[in-house]
């Protein structure tokens, strides 16, 4: 019927308005955030928070490490099979993780995707949203430790970190 809104475009309207309710979250709580399109944010790095972003394989274990701590973190995960963690800002990626594919530090300005942003792939989605640590990061001194430790443990029992495209390149060829 001519004027009345498809599934589509009602669909559409509802995520532009969690992207802003998110947007206006993050920015509350002090995270440099972008609204890049219709359908991303994007988190800026650096001054606020640092990103450290990593295969699901090894994301596994730097949440069960984490845990085992008592530390509550904030997860992102990504449709192309990567998990990230914001941290405190600063850090510098040690030759242990540097030299694992699928590992990547966002920091000094760089940005990543942000949930609820949706990519051609699937959604960036929270597996532990930042309401949960009241938008608090966890120290970089706790986070890098954790991922070499699940670095490690995978090489030992002999598996393969199970790289995927990193965050911030499922950003190029997204379809608005």
């Amino acid at each position: 019927m001519p004027g009345r809104n498809s599934g589509w475009d009602g669909y559409r309207t509802v995520h532009r308005a969690e992207l802003r309710a998110a947007a206006r979250e993050f920015a509350v709580h002090g995270w440099p955030v972008i609204e890049e399109s219709p359908t991303a944010l994007l988190l800026v790095t650096g001054s606020a928070l640092d990103v450290l972003e990593v295969p699901a394989a090894v994301g596994r274990g730097v949440c069960a490490r984490l845990r085992a701590a008592d530390v509550v973190a904030p997860v992102a995960g990504t449709p192309t099979g990567s998990w990230w963690y914001p941290m405190t800002p600063g850090a510098v990626l040690p030759a242990d993780l540097r030299d694992t594919e699928g590992v990547v530090l966002h920091s000094a300005g760089a940005t990543v995707l942000a949930p609820p942003s949706q990519v051609p792939d699937g959604w960036v989605h929270w597996r532990v949203g930042p309401a949960q640590t009241g938008y608090r990061v966890p120290s970089a001194e706790l986070v890098v430790p954790a991922a070499i430790a699940s670095v490690r443990e995978r090489a030992d029992r002999g598996g393969h970190p199970g790289a995927q495209r990193p965050a911030a390149a499922a950003a190029v060829g997204m379809r608005f």
